[in-house]
């Protein structure tokens, strides 16, 4: 944070006015709030010195990037010594940033950063654009940017040089993507299986649709006739005399 006597609001808060206040107090700004509070409220005081506590507010905000400075270098410290007995093994993680000099990844479960550098991914030539915010290679066009699932193993754990290197192994590829066109195709699969009342209620269904048509043909062909017996034709023959 940096503080000032300037009051220009909080853009995270969309507030137009805004000061440095928590209680209990945690940081000496808090306490300028609190005896500043203290001072007009209870006795009325008038507005005080503007330089005097401007000088108060550089000199917390840089005493806080000290603080903030000491913070991350030990915890990175402590990083690399527990990574110190992990080198060679391989981990799965994230791409968290992109430079010019290489890709910081982000190794599951522990995620903890290291990085790539792109004098060592020696499977293309790769070059940073910073527009796109990817490193790009120039002849496979394989390209690295934050998010990207890879695979990587712990190359150096120095703890004297506060550096944590890892080498990339392989880029893995779509597989959110995958998993999720996997579990589309199981879910339709489900879907068009018939159960077994449903085949038999299907095959009653064809068998009308084929003995249908069948019967109404027969139907409109005329019917047989049938050969005459012979005592019929003697009879005719009686007649005709």
């Amino acid at each position: 944070a940096r503080y000032s006597t300037d009051n220009i609001g909080h853009y995270g808060l969309a507030f137009q006015y805004y000061t440095h206040f928590t209680s209990p107090i945690r940081r000496y700004p808090d306490m300028m709030v609190h005896r500043l509070l203290a001072m007009y409220t209870a006795s009325g005081a008038k507005s005080q010195d503007k330089d005097y506590f401007e000088k108060c507010c550089d000199w917390s905000s840089q005493r806080e990037q000290i603080a903030a400075d000491a913070e991350r270098a030990s915890i990175k410290y402590k990083l690399i010594e527990f990574m110190q007995d992990k080198v060679g093994q391989e981990f799965e993680g994230s791409v968290s940033g992109v430079t010019e000099w290489g890709i910081y990844v982000e190794i599951e479960p522990t995620k903890i950063e290291g990085m790539v550098s792109i004098r060592e991914m020696n499977d293309d030539y790769y070059t940073f654009d910073e527009e796109k915010y990817m490193v790009i290679g120039k002849a496979k066009r394989q390209t690295f940017t934050l998010g990207d699932k890879v695979r990587v193993r712990v190359l150096r754990a120095s703890l004297e040089q506060k550096l944590l290197d890892y080498e990339l192994i392989e880029k893995v590829e779509g597989a959110s993507v995958e998993a999720a066109e996997g579990a589309g195709v199981v879910a339709a699969k489900v879907a068009v299986v018939p159960t077994a009342s449903e085949k038999g209620a299907a095959a009653k269904k064809a068998a009308k649709k084929v003995g249908g048509p069948q019967k109404a043909a027969a139907a409109k062909k005329p019917a047989a006739k049938k050969p005459a017996k012979a005592s019929d034709k003697k009879k005719k023959l009686l007649l005709q005399k």
